[in-house]
C-alpha cells in the first residue's frame, strides 16, 4: 500500500488551519513513487532542539570530521552555548543529529520530515567571540608575592595599594611574552578594600577581639542555614574542611573563590547543610569572612583500617541496598580526623590507597592537591592523616589530607605565613594594544558580588533571567550613561547541565539598557530521502476541493480578493457573492479552480470573441503565472531562496471541467523575498503522459 503524507508550512495566520491537513498527501518528489510497507515509521514531526541535542551535535562524529580542525572550536561552542553560528550552521549539521542513536527518532525512514526549531545567533560575532573565548588566567601565589615583593610579606589579594588594575598588566606582560594586537584573556584574582599589616613574625596573627567558635557544626541537620566562626582545618581542590567547638565539617566549593584561605584562617561562613556520598557537608553557595589566623592542632587520628571499611561497606548495605546508585543523601559519615595506611596505587589522576584487609574497598586522595601530589609515587607505603568526610561509590573512603608520613619523612600542610585580609573573588576581561595590556573597556564581566544582587544561589544565570536582570544590573553600575553607550556583558550561563561563559550586547538609549545576547529562534525544515535526512526548505501544500475546507477556501479568496484589488476592471470577473471570480476561475467557495467556459463567459461580457479552448488556456496562463504566485507572496511573505538549495512550493489542488472534479500539481521556484517563479501545472499534461 502506498503511503501519501503532506508536509504544511504556513505563516502564523494560517496556523489554526493546519488541523484540517493531517491526513493529505506527499508530492512524488518526495516519495518518489517507491511502494513502502505498512510498518514503515514515516512520520511529520514538530521538534525543538533541546540542550542536550546541542552537545550531541558538537560531539557527531560525523559533525566533527564535517568542521575540521579549523572548525573543531566553533563545532564545540555549540555544545556549550546551545545556539548555531554562520559558521556552525543548523543547515549543515542538523542533520547528523537526525541520524545519531543518541536522538530519538533517528529510527524514522524515508519520507519522513522534521521541522526543527534551534537557536542561532546573529551577534557581532568577533566581539562575542573574543569574551566567550578568550584565555583565562588565575593570578598565582607566585604573582601575588611579585606585586608585594615579598616571599614572606604579602597576601594573596590586591588590595587599595595594590590594585588590579595596576599589577595585573605587568603579570599578563610576562605570561604572553608573545601576545599579539587584540588578543584577550579573561584572568581572575581576589581583590580587598583593606590593606593588609605586615608584622614580620612567623607566627599566626592574634585570634580577633571577640571572635569565638561556634557550637553548631554538631546539630547542624541537613536542609538547616547556618552560620559558623570556625577555623579551616584541611584544604582540598574541592573545598575545605571547617572545624568548630562542636566538630568539623566539609565545605564544597564549586562555584565560591576560597583561594585566601590557609590552614587555620578564621572564618564566618553563612551556608545551608547538605549530604553528598553520605558524608555531611555545606552545600556549594556559601559565602564567608575571614577574620584571623590561629594555631591548628590535630586530635588523635582514629585509623581506617580494612576491617573498619568491611564493617562501614556492611552497614551501608543494609541500611540502603547492595545497589552501589542508590540515594547517597542520608548523613552516615560526620567528618572525623583519622588515618589511613597502605599502598599508593596512581592511575592518572586517580590517586588511591590499597589498605590490606579491605576486601572491596580503597582509601582515595579528595581533591588531592599539587603540594601533596609532588610528594606520592606508585607503589610506595604511606601513612595519610586527614578528615574522613565521605565514600564514593561505595568503595572509595575520601579523606581531606592535613599530612603524608612516608617512612621517616611528613609532609604536612602548613599555615600559611603570609597575612589573611578579607577580599572578593572578581574576574575582568583584559586586551592587549599592541604595547601593553588593559581592562577592554567595552566589556564588563559580571563576578560574585553581582550574581549574589541579583539573588542568585550560584554565579550564574539560566533561563530567561538574562534579559530580565541584566538591564537592572546595568543601569545600576552605569548611573550616568548617554543615549547612544553600549557594553559588551560577560555573564556565566547555566542550561540545566552544564555553565558556559556567554556575552550579548547592550544597548543604552537614554533611559533604559536592552541587552541582545544575540540568540534568536527559527524554523527550518528537514525531509529523509534516499536514507539521508538533508536540509529542504521547500513546501508542500494540499488545498482539498470542496465547499467549507478552510485551508482551500483562504487560498482562493486571497486569489479573488487580488483579482478584485489589482486586475483593470477586476470587480467585473467577480461573481456577486464576491467569493469566485472568473480572471483565472478561483472559487472559494467551491474550493477549486473552475474551467467552466461558458460560466466565465456569463461573468465577463469581454470573453464574448473567444473560443471555449481559448477562455480556458488564457485562465490557466493567469493562474499560472500572475494571481497564484500573488497570493503565495501574500500568504508566505517569509519565503526566500537558499544558496545552494532549490526552494519549491508544490500546491496540489483540484480543478472543474464541468464534467468532473480533477486533481492537478502545480510547482513553483522561490526566486526571492515572497517571489515565486512557475515551473510547471500537470493541467498542461496530454492524456497518457
Amino acid at each position: 500500500m502506498r503511503k501519501y503524507i503532506s508536509r504544511v508550512l504556513l505563516t502564523a495566520s494560517c496556523a489554526v488551519l493546519l488541523a484540517s491537513c493531517e491526513e493529505n498527501s506527499w508530492n512524488d518528489e518526495y516519495l518518489g513513487g517507491f511502494e513502502t510497507p505498512d510498518n514503515t515509521d514515516v512520520q511529520i514531526i514538530n521538534y525543538t532542539l533541546t540542550d542536550y541535542d546541542y552537545k550531541t551535535i558538537a560531539a557527531n562524529a560525523t559533525n566533527i570530521a564535517l568542521a575540521g580542525e579549523d572548525n573543531a572550536a566553533a563545532l564545540a561552542a555549540v555544545g556549550t552555548q546551545g545556539y548555531f553560528t554562520d559558521v556552525i550552521t543548523a543547515e549543515e549539521y542538523i542533520p547528523a543529529l537526525l541520524s545519531d542513536p543518541k536522538f530519538q527518532y533517528f529510527t524514522l525512514d524515508n519520507g519522513s520530515s522534521m521541522k526543527i526549531t534551534y537557536r542561532t545567533t546573529s551577534a557581532p560575532t568577533e566581539a562575542t567571540l573574543a569574551a566567550i573565548n578568550a584565555p583565562k588566567y588565575k593570578v598565582t601565589k607566585a604573582d601575588y608575592q611579585t606585586v608585594w615583593g615579598s616571599e614572606t610579606d604579602y597576601t594573596e589579594s590586591f588590595a587599595p595599594s595594590h590594585t588590579a588594575v595596576r599589577s595585573i598588566p605587568g603579570l599578563l606582560k610576562t605570561a604572553y611574552p608573545d601576545a599579539a594586537k587584540g588578543d584577550f584573556v579573561m584572568v581572575s584574582y581576589n581583590t580587598s578594600n583593606t590593606d593588609p599589616v605586615f608584622s614580620g613574625s612567623t607566627e599566626p596573627d592574634p585570634e580577633p577581639e571577640g571572635f569565638t567558635l561556634s557550637s553548631v557544626i554538631a546539630t547542624a541537620a541537613v536542609g538547616d542555614a547556618v552560620k559558623i566562626n570556625g577555623y579551616v582545618s584541611a584544604i582540598t581542590s574541592q573545598g575545605f574542611i571547617l572545624t568548630d567547638a562542636s566538630g568539623s565539617i566539609f565545605v564544597y566549593c564549586r562555584n565560591t573563590s576560597f583561594s585566601e584561605l590557609a590552614i587555620g584562617s578564621q572564618i564566618v561562613l553563612d551556608g545551608t547543610v547538605g549530604c553528598n556520598n553520605y558524608g555531611k557537608q555545606i552545600a556549594d553557595g556559601s559565602t564567608f569572612d575571614v577574620k584571623g589566623s590561629q594555631t591548628v592542632t590535630y586530635p588523635a587520628a582514629t585509623a581506617i583500617t580494612g576491617d573498619y571499611m568491611n564493617t562501614f561497606q556492611t552497614e551501608i548495605k543494609n541500611l540502603y541496598g547492595a545497589d552501589p546508585n542508590s540515594p547517597k543523601t542520608t548523613v552516615k559519615i560526620e567528618p572525623f580526623y583519622a588515618s589511613i595506611t597502605g599502598t599508593v596505587k596512581i592511575n592518572g589522576t586517580n590517586y588511591n590507597i590499597e589498605v590490606a584487609g579491605a576486601a572491596d574497598s580503597q582509601g582515595s586522595f579528595y581533591g588531592l592537591t599539587d603540594e601533596f601530589k609532588s610528594q606520592l609515587t606508585d607503589g610506595s607505603t604511606i601513612t595519610v592523616y586527614g578528615y574522613f568526610m565521605a565514600i564514593a561509590g561505595r568503595r572509595y573512603f575520601n579523606i581531606a589530607t592535613t599530612s603524608i608520613s612516608t617512612g621517616s619523612k611528613a609532609v604536612a600542610m602548613a599555615a600559611s605565613r603570609a597575612v589573611t585580609v578579607a577580599s572578593e573573588s572578581e574576574s575582568a576581561l583584559y586586551t592587549f594594544d599592541g604595547t601593553a595590556w588593559a581592562v577592554a573597556s567595552d566589556y564588563v564581566v559580571l563576578n560574585h558580588a553581582d550574581y549574589q544582587a541579583m539573588g542568585q544561589k550560584y554565579d550564574n544565570l539560566s533561563g530567561t533571567s538574562p534579559a530580565a536582570l541584566l538591564p537592572i544590573f546595568l543601569k545600576q553600575k552605569y548611573p550616568y550613561a548617554q543615549a547612544d553607550d553600549f557594553k559588551y556583558v560577560v555573564y556565566n550561563y547555566y542550561d540545566g547541565s552544564s555553565t558556559a561563559a556567554r556575552c550579548g550586547l547592550a544597548t543604552y538609549n537614554g533611559s533604559e539598557w536592552s541587552v541582545d545576547t544575540g540568540v534568536s529562534t527559527t524554523t527550518s525544515q528537514f525531509v529523509k530521502k534516499d536514507g539521508k535526512w538533508r536540509y529542504d526548505p521547500s513546501v508542500v501544500i494540499t488545498l482539498p476541493a470542496g465547499r467549507n475546507q478552510p485551508l482551500s477556501t483562504l487560498y482562493f479568496q486571497t486569489c479573488v480578493d487580488w483579482v478584485k484589488n489589482n486586475v483593470p476592471d477586476g470587480a467585473a470577473y467577480i461573481s456577486s457573492y464576491g467569493n469566485n471570480e472568473y480572471y483565472c476561475g478561483t472559487s472559494a467557495y467551491q474550493g477549486n479552480v473552475d474551467l467552466r467556459p461558458l460560466s466565465a463567459k456569463g461573468q465577463y461580457a469581454g470573453y464574448a470573441s473567444m473560443s471555449d479552448e481559448e477562455v480556458v488556456a488564457l485562465e490557466k496562463s493567469r493562474f499560472e503565472t500572475e494571481v497564484f504566485p500573488a497570493a503565495l507572496s501574500i500568504l508566505h511573505p517569509d519565503a526566500a531562496p537558499v544558496a545552494n538549495v532549490d526552494v519549491t512550493y508544490t500546491i496540489n489542488f483540484s480543478y472543474y471541467t464541468g464534467l468532473s472534479t480533477v486533481p492537478a500539481t502545480i510547482i513553483y521556484n522561490v526566486v526571492g523575498p515572497a517571489q515565486f517563479e512557475f515551473v510547471s501545472c500537470t493541467w498542461n499534461e496530454k492524456e497518457g503522459e
